[in-house]
């Protein structure tokens, strides 16, 4: 089933935890592009800079997985104006929704993963690190759900918060203009890698102006150190934002390197 308006899935239909309005960007929903016979599920976040969400890096992406026989998902998270935690709660929010769906999408509840592009790569991050089992005593079985991602696929991501390699425009846009020293480092991902932290995909440019490679380096270190397993690769050449980089036949190779990858991982 391709995604449609009509097969949107809202994640809060009675609206969302610090929602300040009720026009589309108000409420979080989910972009189903199912692949007949897929046990597996990736949640796809788009990138933009927490202030909108990119078209290419969206359905193209659901599309590249569908062909790999995964079944994906394009979440509409919430953006400036909104800041932390809106969107964590949007992607989290989506892993309890398919976790509990699973059975019925005939996907295994353990084999759902992540996929994030730049500022959308932070917002993976960010779901791969700070999670929950889910609450027993919910009345919402969404919510008894655990919002941990099994894997994580992180496409020139923004990753830290601080100074010199953060994306400054992420940075505004999520934490506003004065945060605190907690805030930022509670957001700086490459601070908040446990071994419980899910296997990761990292790709980047190594000359990517937008995003320093930095930023995926770190969070790699950070894996290593943590004990986690992590596929990284680093591309000699290439700007940001190329998304499936069709126009580059040297980056473009991420894509066949990611699904050898997520096969391995049972994908």
């Amino acid at each position: 089933m391709a995604g449609s308006a009509d097969t949107l899935i809202e994640l809060w239909p009675e609206g969302a935890p610090l929602a300040t309005g009720t026009t589309d960007e108000d409420r979080p929903a989910l972009t189903p592009y199912l692949a007949e016979g897929s046990k597996s599920v990736v949640i796809v976040c788009p990138g933009g800079g927490y202030g909108m969400r990119a078209d290419h890096e969206g359905e193209p992406i659901a599309l590249w997985l569908n062909g790999l026989g995964i079944s994906a998902f394009v979440l509409r998270y919430r953006v400036a104006p909104y800041q932390y935690p809106s969107a964590l709660y949007d992607v989290q929010r989506a892993i309890r929704y398919v976790r509990l769906h699973a059975e019925e999408l005939g996907a295994d509840a353990g084999k759902i993963g992540i996929l994030g592009f730049s500022a959308g790569g932070h917002l993976v991050s960010t779901a791969g690190t700070h999670y929950d089992a889910g609450n027993p005593e919910a009345d919402d079985p969404i919510e008894r759900m655990s919002c941990r991602p099994d894997l994580a696929i992180l496409c020139y991501p923004v990753i830290t918060m601080q100074s010199p390699f953060t994306h400054e425009g992420s940075r505004m846009n999520l934490l506003g203009a004065n945060p605190s020293a907690e805030l930022v480092e509670l957001l700086s991902n490459e601070l908040q890698v446990t071994p419980d932290t899910p296997p990761t995909f990292l790709w980047h440019t190594s000359d990517d102006g937008a995003v320093p490679v930095e930023n995926s380096l770190l969070f790699a270190m950070a894996l290593r150190r943590a004990g986690v397993p992590f596929d990284l690769h680093v591309y000699e050449q290439g700007a940001h934002g190329m998304g499936l980089a069709e126009a580059d036949p040297h980056v473009a190779n991420w894509t066949t390197v990611c699904g050898l990858w997520l096969k391995r991982n049972g994908y």
